[in-house]
């Protein structure tokens, strides 16, 4: 079976909206990025996501995560067709959950969640999503969108916890079922 692996950049204090108010790259983030994606075959993303990634990223040349997403079969969560042309791109019919579930029966790789709090959450709140790998920044953003705020009790496992030399944490946890 496939996993599905959220990944996410947070602040100190859990916001993962908006991720450039308070995020930095380093060497060891970038070959962290490296190693999620290299094992993802397909990614969910929200609306949301979708709407800001689709004009950036075709014409982006930020390796490895530009090759990556404009070649990945990318799966969105929406109720309305999308205004925007991007290859791989499919809209979700139905169920988000029930699709999520559907795909993981499916042969392939692990499938990605990345940016989209909201597809994160859902997942996370139906008990599918089976890894969390976070990026932690050294910085608080006071405000915005927490990745797990509004969630049921879960339990984690870290996995793995790496400082980078500009002070973030790559955190790596299974959820424990």
């Amino acid at each position: 079976m496939r996993k599905i692996v959220v990944y996410e950049l947070l602040s100190l204090d859990g916001v993962a909206e908006d991720p450039d108010r308070f995020f930095g790259w380093d060497d060891v983030l970038d070959a962290n990025l490296s190693t999620v994606i290299q094992s993802q075959d397909a990614v969910i993303l929200g609306r949301r996501s979708f709407a800001e990634w689709a004009p950036f990223w075709p014409d982006a040349d930020i390796e490895p995560f530009a090759g990556f997403i404009n070649g990945v079969r990318k799966y969105v969560a929406t109720s309305t067709p999308l205004d925007q042309d991007w290859v791989n791109a499919t809209v979700i019919e139905g169920d988000l959950v029930g699709f999520a579930r559907d795909l993981q029966q499916r042969p392939g790789g692990d499938i990605g969640v990345h940016a989209s709090i909201s597809v994160a959450q859902a997942l996370l709140a139906a008990g599918v999503v089976d890894e969390l790998k976070l990026v932690v920044a050294p910085k608080t953003a006071g405000q915005g969108r927490r990745l797990l705020d509004g969630l049921p009790p879960t339990s984690f496992e870290l996995v793995r916890s790496v400082a980078s030399p500009t002070g973030h944490l790559v955190l790596d946890y299974s959820v424990v079922r």
